[in-house]
């Protein structure tokens, strides 16, 4: 009796806070506070859910049959209840021993279309929106996904987009939705203004930042869409230009943009302060972690005293030093410099501390923002794993790596607090760029093989994972075609090798004395040594066919004229390069190294024996920073040697336009007298090649073009095919050509058109002055 009076109680006590728990628009309404703590109800009691279904309501009521709840339990299943979307008003009330939960129900949304969109697709817009097909129809929701769709306008640069939309009932508790989008004009860039740039001009610093002023290409490069955070990571690129050119104290004092609504254009003003120019006074590395010896750590430091202050140099200081401290068995050692200012003499002294640092452990690797990008591709990147030592140098090095790739337009690393005081967490932060690229090369000799063409399609992503694959086609009008397919996965079996392999097929026709097919395949496996060094071994397997007239064949030694007369040919061989790059930009250095050595054996079956060794440096250097001058020099050279009886014409070494611009490809070396002087190739070459650029005057550097000067040189000798009678051009006389050129830097890719006179030939010499080339991103 006693607990029957307790029960009813507890239900007089809910009945006293106005007998009803309603919430309207999300605002939960009790009567009082004094639900008892001790309620108990026998029931649930669903009204109103004709559509969604009276267990879809129970799931989300935490209030369970039989079990206490309170104020707190009403409260938090009303807020699931409308946190489905599907109710516009929730009420609960207790009768006796049952809990009734009264609803209304939304409409449902039975079709969600899109009209007035052209520059943003439907399946595009219908990732974006959140209100679906059977969802329910939610003005909260909706007002959510029409600013999502201004957004994403403004993506695209198109800030003034309007957005509304259209209802129509299809069925009781049915609509069709229609978001119309008005798009508006693209918001364009007016200007870029730079106040208080002393060292620096305006057009110099508009080439640093990323953001673009607007002109005739602007749709499709995209560059000169403003975007508040894409401001502030020009900021920072300005900060680090200026840092790594001596200005220490650089400060970037304001940035903002002022839109005029009459034209829907933006205009930039950034304000900055330059500060003093520094050089580096006094280098030294100090370390208190016992063990690691500070004298041995100073050869690994890149800055010099006398030097011009670079934060770059400092970096790349910094992280050869950890390398070297954590490979001795210091993993939480870390490297910090301290740098000492001395305004009268325009130095910074630097000191390199290495102490202990704290133990702190990675927890997690967070990757955000990658549309395409597989989420491996990105991890694989970093040294570094979950449950290993934390360390700020191999995140700076996974950095460098992830931009390199090229898959990026950005990549930002951060760290956050782990679950533990000792616990970091990594967040990786990208933005998926297009990959793909369209290629078309073209070269024209007159009175010699006139017009050469080659057009390419390659992915540097596929598939978003990070695979290579480039297909190309070439044609000539001397009856040349050339085919080729490449593929390349840069983590085979998980490991840091890039595994891949080449097709190729190609023919062509000497006028009417000789034709010439090849086919074949090469297998490649590159392995990195150092982060600037990296060794390849190739096999290459090659089937090649002459077939030539009577005449053309008694001017050639035994047993190349078995060859000619149809018999195919193979060649069988494997090879080794090494290649050093320090480039500090993959489209456009300013300074650095790339050179490759590379030498070849031939004679593992096969007919063809030799052995190869052949090589190529170029340095680049900038000139002036001012006025960005880049230079750049390079050599070449090589040498076959015959391991059997004799060489041959493919055995041999060609040269022509792509080495020494104003001669056409295999132009110059050793030629067959008579029958328009075929090309035989020769057994060693030199090259040597010198240019400068640019930016083009009178034109805006954001523009993209730039002029350059360059002057080549080069000499093919050396034969080993022909009877000396049926050769001209076996000794060693050098070529020379000056010339001109024109590259953009188009919204197609880097484009190129070369003007180039040979100054120095031999009569026998074929000429091609002009050059044009293009590489097409997409």
């Amino acid at each position: 009796m006693k607990a029957g009076s307790r029960f009813l109680n507890a239900v007089s006590a809910v009945a006293l806070s106005a007998g009803v728990v309603s919430s309207s628009a999300g605002i939960l309404i009790l009567g009082s506070a004094a639900v008892a703590e001790a309620a108990v109800i026998q029931r649930i009691d669903v009204r109103g859910a004709s559509r969604v279904g009276t267990e879809a309501v129970r799931s989300n009521v935490t209030i369970q049959p039989g079990k206490t709840f309170s104020n707190t339990d009403i409260d938090e299943s009303v807020r699931r209840l409308y946190a489905t979307g599907y109710f516009s008003d929730v009420k609960m009330s207790v009768s006796g021993s049952t809990l009734v939960v009264s609803v209304s129900e939304n409409q449902l949304v039975n079709q969600v279309v899109f009209n007035g969109n052209r520059k943003i697709k439907d399946d595009k817009l219908t990732t974006i929106v959140q209100t679906q097909p059977l969802g329910p129809y939610s003005k909260e929701l909706i007002d959510s996904d029409i600013k999502r769709i201004k957004e994403a306008y403004a993506a695209i640069g198109r800030n003034d987009v309007q957005v509304t939309t259209q209802v129509a009932n299809v069925a009781p508790g049915r609509v069709n939705l229609a978001f119309v989008i008005n798009e508006g004009d693209r918001t364009k860039i007016a200007s870029i203004n730079f106040t208080g740039n002393q060292a620096y001009g305006d057009s110099r610093l508009a080439a640093v930042i990323a953001t673009k002023r607007s002109n005739p290409l602007s749709f499709l490069t995209r560059k000169d869409i403003y975007n508040e955070d894409k401001l502030r990571a020009d900021e920072e690129s300005l900060r680090q230009f200026y840092y790594n050119h001596g200005y220490a104290d650089m400060r970037v004092i304001s940035s903002d943009a002022a839109l005029n609504e009459q034209t829907n254009e933006y205009t930039i003003n950034i304000t900055i302060d330059e500060g003093q120019r520094y050089k580096f006074g006094n280098i030294d590395v100090e370390s208190s972690v016992e063990g690691v010896d500070a004298n041995e750590l100073k050869a690994l430091v890149s800055t010099h005293s006398g030097d011009v202050y670079s934060a770059k140099e400092i970096q790349k200081s910094m992280e050869a030093i950890s390398q070297r401290v954590s490979a001795k068995g210091y993993p939480f050692a870390r490297v910090v410099p301290r740098g000492n200012r001395d305004m009268g003499t325009g130095t910074i002294g630097v000191t390199y501390m290495v102490d202990q640092g704290e133990r702190a452990y990675v927890e997690r690797i967070d990757i955000r923002g990658n549309t395409r990008t597989r989420d491996y591709v990105i991890r694989r990147e970093f040294d570094i794993s979950e449950g290993d030592a934390f360390n700020q140098e191999i995140i700076t090095r996974a950095k460098k790596r992830l931009e390199a790739l090229g898959y990026f337009s950005s990549v930002n690393i951060t760290t956050a607090q782990g679950s533990a005081p000792d616990r970091v967490v990594i967040v990786v932060n990208v933005e998926d760029q297009s990959t793909g690229s369209f290629g078309i090369g073209a070269g024209y000799a007159a009175g010699g093989d006139g017009l050469l063409l080659e057009a390419s399609v390659e992915e540097k992503n596929f598939l978003g994972r990070g695979q290579y694959i480039r297909v190309s086609a070439g044609a000539g009008t001397d009856n040349s075609q050339t085919y080729n397919i490449s593929f390349t996965e840069p983590y085979f079996l998980g490991y840091r090798l890039a595994v891949g392999f080449d097709l190729f097929k190609s023919s062509t026709s000497s006028n009417d004395y000789y034709d010439y097919n090849e086919l074949g395949g090469t297998l490649r496996v590159t392995a990195p040594i150092t982060e600037n060094l990296a060794t390849t071994f190739r096999y290459t397997y090659k089937q090649l066919k002459y077939e030539g007239t009577d005449d053309w064949q008694t001017g050639l030694s035994q047993p190349y004229q078995d060859l000619v007369n149809g018999s195919p040919w193979v060649q069988s061989s494997v090879s080794q390069s090494l290649v050093y790059n320090t480039l500090d930009d993959r489209n456009l250095p300013h300074e650095g190294i790339y050179a490759s050595f590379t030498h070849e054996f031939a004679g593992l079956g096969g007919d063809s024996e030799y052995y190869k060794l052949y090589g190529k440096a170029r340095i680049f250097k900038s000139l002036s920073d001012e006025h960005d001058i880049i230079g750049s020099l390079s050599v070449g050279a090589g040498h076959v040697l015959p391991t059997g009886d004799n060489l041959n014409i493919f055995d041999q070494f060609q040269l022509g336009g792509k080495e020494i611009r104003g001669f056409e490809n295999n132009g110059i070396g050793p030629r067959m007298t008579g029958f328009k002087d075929d090309a035989l190739g020769g057994t060693t070459y030199f090259t040597v090649s010198a240019e400068a650029s640019a930016p083009m005057p009178f034109v805006p550097q954001d523009a993209g073009l730039r002029i350059a000067v360059f002057s080549d040189a080069g000499t093919l000798y050396g034969n080993k095919v022909a009877n000396s009678a049926g050769v001209q051009g076996e000794d060693m006389a050098w070529r020379a050509s000056v010339g001109a050129g024109i590259v953009w830097a188009s919204p197609f890719g880097p484009l190129r058109f070369d003007y180039a006179e040979p100054i120095v030939k031999e009569d026998y010499d074929r000429v091609q002055q002009f050059r044009f080339s293009i590489a097409n991103q997409f």
